[in-house]
């Protein structure tokens, strides 16, 4: 087919198909730019965008097990708190019983040491009752069963029965009462406190251990999606600078192509 025709200008074809491969190419360039990504969406890249999905969604799914992980170390917390006051509450009230268990002491100091005995228990009673943290309280009778990752696994933690944890509040109006409940069911109060200590230790323990892994492993599950679909802006930065260099290169070729005709026609004149 001659090239000298005024029906078909194939330089002007020509030149408008590589202005379009050019043009094609600077938009798709100039969306990794804007975006910071590779594959912004399913048609930069099907596979990988479904596997970015997945992987956000991964993401997702961690941060909001540790936001729930947080809410029951402060559950802990607040039973810590309040066990280690019950603790130190303890040793007064052992203080005083021991007093108590002491036949030498008068009448009048019986009725003061028993007044002081009762309002620790009282204390202590007031203590374990305020221990709730957003309405759960682990020293209530009631268990707490969490999640700990993105998979929908859960851990529980046993909750300990009030009754168990506090003193009697009673008074004792002979040394011999006074003793018997000294080695028996105060000392029982005291193993007790001490057991639910070690055991919520260890709940704290594991829950601060798992906050942390899902925290690590969050960090990981970034860094591989950025690996996968961010762009590398370095690289499109110089991409597009040779882009804009050939669409202006391209819009002189088609600007030049169009003139075709007119000098064909010139020979007639």
């Amino acid at each position: 087919m001659s090239m000298n025709s005024v029906n078909t200008n194939r330089q002007a074809i020509f030149a408008l198909q590589s202005l379009n491969q050019s043009n094609g190419e600077l938009a798709s360039v100039q969306k990794r730019v804007s975006t910071g990504l590779r594959v912004a969406d399913a048609r930069d890249d099907g596979g990988a965008f479904a596997v970015a999905s997945a992987v956000r969604s991964d993401i997702a799914g961690v941060t909001a097990v540790n936001e729930q992980l947080g809410g029951i170390k402060g559950v802990l917390q607040t039973t810590f708190a309040a066990l280690n006051q019950v603790t130190d509450t303890m040793k007064q009230a052992r203080q005083v019983l021991t007093r108590l268990a002491d036949g030498a002491i008068s009448a009048e100091q019986r009725t003061q040491y028993n007044a002081q005995y009762q309002s620790l228990a009282t204390q202590i009673a007031d203590f374990i009752g305020d221990a709730n943290y957003n309405g759960t309280s682990l020293l209530g009778g009631t268990d707490i069963e969490s999640i700990r990752n993105e998979a929908g696994d859960n851990f529980t933690i046993v909750a300990e029965t009030a009754a168990d944890l506090q003193i009697t509040n009673a008074a004792y109006a002979t040394a011999a009462l006074a003793n018997a409940e000294l080695i028996g069911d105060f000392v029982d109060v005291e193993n007790a406190v001490s057991s639910a200590l070690n055991k919520f230790g260890t709940s704290m323990q594991y829950v601060e251990n798992q906050i942390t892994y899902n925290s690590k492993k969050n960090d990981a599950l970034t860094d591989g999606l950025g690996a996968l679909v961010d762009a590398d802006l370095a690289k499109e930065s110089a991409n597009l600078q040779s882009l804009q260099t050939r669409q202006q290169l391209g819009i002189q070729t088609l600007s030049l192509a169009n003139q075709g005709p007119q000098v064909l026609l010139s020979l007639f004149r």
